[in-house]
């Protein structure tokens, strides 16, 4: 298994829509991802599950991958790498 921890970077934490494009980007990797917080676990294909983990801006999140390859390696980057990021501000 693989994970990391990521501050989200998001200013208004994992709402609807930032949700919504993380578990999109989840379900097209193809891997089992969790994301994880102090309070607890959630599957991270789910937007529903991630909003119910009430995510702020700023707050350190673990995102883990059920697979040690590399292709699961390059995911992780990948999602970790979308969470650091503003998801407001995509299109």
């Amino acid at each position: 298994m693989l994970s990391r921890s990521v501050k989200v970077g998001t200013p208004l934490g994992l709402h609807a829509r930032p949700a919504a494009l993380f578990a999109q980007a989840v379900q097209d990797s193809g891997f089992d991802v969790r994301i994880a917080t102090p309070a607890g676990e959630a599957d991270a294909a789910s937007t529903l599950e991630i909003m119910m983990l009430n995510v702020d801006g700023g707050d350190t999140v673990t995102v883990s991958v059920n697979d040690d390859s590399a292709e699961a390696q390059r995911a992780l980057d990948s999602l970790t790498a979308l969470l650091s990021s503003d998801l407001d501000v995509r299109p």
